[in-house]
């Protein structure tokens, strides 16, 4: 909490650069999402940094330009690029995944980074509860598309492929029953915050049941979550409480984006992480989750409630 070093030889104020430092990633693909802005910008930099081929999965290609110019003048030698994605919509991520697969480019690293946090009620174009289908649900059903991909990738390779979700240590404060399996778009019971959070527990709860399904399939992918840190970026914009907050302890409480963007580069590409998989980290060491985070049950349940909830809105035809 106060910036102690852990096992790990890291603390919160590790930076990406300097957890990541004497790694060469050369020949290693990864997409990032939400990566035009705040920590998804800096873990784009610094895994470019490393020698990583980056793929941003933006939805501003304007904006992911100006990143991608910033990265190349700082490094002429960054291997980077951006495709378009939002992630709220299923049916733009059908689209990059399919364009991404048609693109013929390996995938060793899928950075599910996108989030929006605190919103007013919302439904997506597909009808979900904002947040969740932003935080959860898209990288959800991103991660299932790329599957495939990733697998041929790290057999030809010999090389672990890594998911990593960015959650937040706010998975502790969802709704008291964990997931809203039953009012999941309830506008008369919403509350900003616990939505928010119910996300993050379920980006937890679906790395876990992700990494439980690779191990049963003897794939040598991992998937881990990640708490960042609270972090003074664009994401607090909807909540005018944690906005004021942010300016005036910003300094003294808050991560800078550099200290943001390092659990995140450090389960990417450190060799401490091989082979572990269904963890959770803060400050780029294990960290111990909240007991609904840890319910296998529960997991289960949400992997497939989810399924469910993708299906409903995008049938395949028969």
């Amino acid at each position: 909490m106060f910036g102690f070093v852990g096992p790990s030889g890291f603390s919160r104020f590790s930076t990406a650069e300097e957890v990541t430092r004497g790694i060469d990633a050369s020949g290693l693909t990864a997409i990032v999402t939400g990566a035009s802005s705040g920590i998804g910008t800096e873990t784009a930099r610094v895994l470019a940094l490393r020698g990583v081929h980056v793929v941003m999965a933006i939805r501003n290609l304007s904006a992911g330009k100006a990143v991608k110019e910033a990265i190349l003048k700082q490094n002429p030698t960054a291997k980077i690029d951006a495709m378009e994605l939002d992630v709220s919509p299923i049916a733009s991520i059908n689209s990059f995944a399919s364009d991404y697969k048609s693109s013929g480019l390996p995938l060793n690293l899928l950075i599910n980074n996108a989030g929006i946090l605190a919103t007013p009620f919302m439904l997506s174009k597909d009808n979900i509860e904002l947040q969740f289908a932003t935080n959860h649900v898209g990288h959800f059903h991103l991660s299932n598309l790329l599957l495939e991909t990733m697998k041929k990738t790290a057999h030809e390779s010999c090389k672990e492929g890594r998911i990593v979700n960015v959650s937040s240590r706010r998975h502790q404060f969802s709704y008291p029953e964990g997931i809203r399996f039953d009012q999941i778009n309830s506008q008369s019971r919403y509350n900003a915050l616990s939505a928010y959070g119910q996300s993050k527990l379920a980006n937890v709860l679906h790395a876990n049941e992700l990494a439980r399904r690779l191990k049963d399939d003897g794939v040598e992918i991992t998937a881990n979550s990640v708490h960042p840190g609270a972090i003074p970026t664009n994401i607090f914009r909807h909540h005018t409480f944690f906005s004021g907050l942010a300016n005036i302890f910003g300094k003294v409480v808050l991560k800078n984006v550099h200290q943001g963007a390092a659990t995140t580069c450090y389960v990417a590409l450190h060799p401490q992480v091989k082979g572990i998989s269904g963890k959770y980290f803060a400050n780029c060491n294990l960290k111990a989750t909240s007991s609904q985070a840890n319910d296998a049950q529960l997991a289960e349940k949400l992997w497939h409630f989810t399924a469910n909830l993708i299906r409903e809105n995008h049938p395949r035809p028969c």
